[in-house]
């Protein structure tokens, strides 16, 4: 079973691969993500690359979108699910437009990590508030 620290990092893995890629800079992203949140203050750093290998290997599988967002879930106490959803607000938001794929795997993770709609709509105001630019 994943921990929560994994599901966490799955999250990010499927917005950041929400365009069949992932950019090196994103990948920087997830770690700086890691590297600073609270929520891992106790996260053996030495795990991200394997948690990273094994989400785009579960990705890879046949319904492996699902099956990564219903392991995240069993992985995830509720009030977990909505840093989860944060992490990827914020992932979303950092390079300041956000793609309709984008969009699309927010909108399921909401929907599978059972967000309700004004905590949701609350959590990316705040994102978006934070990544305003000058």
């Amino acid at each position: 079973m994943l921990d929560p620290h994994g599901a966490l990092i799955y999250t990010m893995v499927i917005v950041t691969g929400a365009e069949s890629k992932l950019p090196a800079a994103e990948i920087t992203i997830i770690g700086d993500i890691v590297g600073h949140l609270p929520v891992f203050h106790d996260f053996d750093h030495g795990k991200l690359a394997g948690h990273l290998n094994d989400c785009a290997d579960l990705l890879g599988d046949d319904d492996g979108l699902d099956k990564t967002l219903d392991t995240i879930k069993a992985a995830l106490a509720p009030r977990l699910r909505e840093t989860a959803y944060a992490i990827a607000c914020d992932l979303v938001a950092v390079d300041g437009a956000a793609t309709q794929e984008e969009l699309q795997i927010l909108e399921l993770i909401r929907e599978r990590l059972e967000i309700d709609r004004l905590i949701a709509a609350a959590i990316e105001r705040g994102t978006r508030a934070r990544f305003q630019r000058i």
